[in-house]
């Protein structure tokens, strides 16, 4: 019984503490679990607020208004152009270089001292005008003797025929032979070859002489000058004294691709005049315009190209040798087409299409409506349809990304273009294409072919 009262059994209040324990211990999982709950609940409302968002900023979004009807209350500004008749030039475009018409080097066909120089660096020159002066008097010298030693042989050869004359007359009496007649006769022929090589002497030494005086072969404009007064000058040298190049009129050199061929060589064989337009490199502003002289006669295999050959008057000398130029060659012209500018045609999965203003039946607003059109030729900014739209309609041309068919619109003219689109810079309208202004702000188009 001693044994048994020495237990010492737990107190009320130790139970209590030692269950707490464990409790306190697992405090890391309620917080994890807690985490856990707030990292969902924060993705969801995530997603479901961009969700949102992407509908809102979706292309059907603006259309879903009341009623279900185009874009709603929603008007997008928008600018706009009025379609128009007429004619859309068909040009093939090339790279070219302009070449002088001629080029003549100079060059002295005789040897001696150049005296004089008479012309300036960079003169237009005419042909046959004085350029140069070699020293005269050599070749002069050479002219008198070849007259002297003619005067000589001549006056031989009288003097041989007077006494050939003689013979006759002794012959005939009998008091010479034949052989002394014979002979005297082949002396006046001497003299004959005789006078006939001093003439040629005199004529060449006439040759030389000119020569001496260097004119220009041509009309033309003249480079720098490649040799000074006073020094000697050869017929051999390969310089030469100066260049003359023809600038008027001059040439331009240009290449096509060679599935242009058929076409350009089909209206050459027909007489027809092809008129060729010369642009500036950065090919907006006109230089000038010449017409197709000839095609090459091969196509180069290494480009797939082929040569063209081009004149241009060039009286104001807008053009210069090896200057680079953009050409436009005009090889037809689209009649009764509908000209909009390029700006407005959009293509989709279903094809070529474009925005027309047109007025709702019943609110009379302006809307947008699609019309899908055929075209026919580009050229530059402009194009031209021959299915889908009609001349006066008015189309969009800029801000088509926020339309849908029905949407309102509030129409503007465009600025520093006219009604069919074509701004300063664009090249001229073949004749017949008429010139018109800017529609006026709210004009609504015509009916759909």
């Amino acid at each position: 019984m001693g044994q048994l009262n020495s237990i010492d059994l737990p107190e009320p209040g130790t139970r209590s503490t030692v269950a707490a324990v464990p409790s306190k211990s697992r405090w890391w999982l309620w917080v994890f679990v807690l985490g856990v709950v707030a990292l969902g609940s924060w993705y969801y409302y995530s997603s479901r607020n961009a969700s949102q968002a992407a509908d809102a900023a979706s292309p059907g979004a603006a259309g879903k208004g009341k009623g279900g009807s185009g874009a709603g209350n929603m008007v997008v500004p928008v600018v706009v152009a009025t379609a128009q008749r007429g004619d859309l030039p068909v040009y093939f475009n090339g790279l070219g270089t302009v070449t002088a018409y001629n080029t003549v080097t100079v060059r002295s066909r005789v040897d001696g001292q150049l005296v004089s120089v008479a012309f300036k660096e960079g003169q237009f020159v005419h042909e046959g005008d004085l350029l140069a002066q070699i020293d005269p008097r050599p070749f002069q010298v050479m002219l008198e003797q070849a007259l002297g030693q003619l005067a000589k042989d001549q006056a031989q050869r009288r003097d041989a025929e007077v006494n050939h004359e003689r013979f006759k007359l002794l012959f005939k009496e009998g008091v010479i032979p034949q052989q002394q007649l014979d002979t005297q006769a082949a002396l006046v022929g001497q003299f004959d070859g005789a006078i006939e090589s001093d003439q040629s002497q005199i004529n060449n030494a006439k040759l030389q002489l000119t020569y001496s005086r260097i004119t220009a072969p041509i009309s033309g404009r003249i480079g720098l000058r490649l040799v000074d007064a006073g020094n000697i000058v050869h017929a051999s040298d390969t310089n030469g004294l100066l260049v003359i190049t023809q600038l008027q009129p001059i040439s331009v050199i240009f290449s096509l691709p060679q599935d242009q061929l058929p076409q350009v060589n089909a209206k050459l064989g027909s007489g027809a005049q092809l008129v060729v337009d010369a642009y500036d490199r950065d090919d907006i502003a006109k230089i000038a315009s010449g017409k197709l002289e000839t095609i090459d006669n091969q196509i180069d295999m290494t480009t797939g190209t082929y040569k063209l050959k081009s004149i241009f008057a060039n009286a104001d000398n807008s053009l210069f040798p090896n200057q680079f130029v953009n050409v436009h060659l005009l090889v037809d012209t689209k009649r009764n087409l509908t000209i909009i500018p390029a700006a407005a045609i959009q293509r989709g999965p279903q094809g070529t299409y474009l925005y027309a203003v047109a007025k709702d039946a019943s609110t009379k607003d302006a809307i947008a409506k699609i019309y899908p059109v055929t075209i026919a030729q580009t050229t530059g900014d402009r194009v031209g349809l021959s299915a889908g739209l009609n001349p006066g309609d008015v189309v969009v041309i800029d801000g088509q990304d926020k339309l849908q068919d029905g949407t309102k619109v509030n129409p503007s003219p465009s600025a520093g273009t006219n009604s069919a689109g074509r701004s300063s810079a664009s090249p001229p309208p073949a004749q017949g294409a008429p010139q018109t202004g800017s529609p006026s702000k709210g004009q609504a188009g015509g009916s759909r072919r």
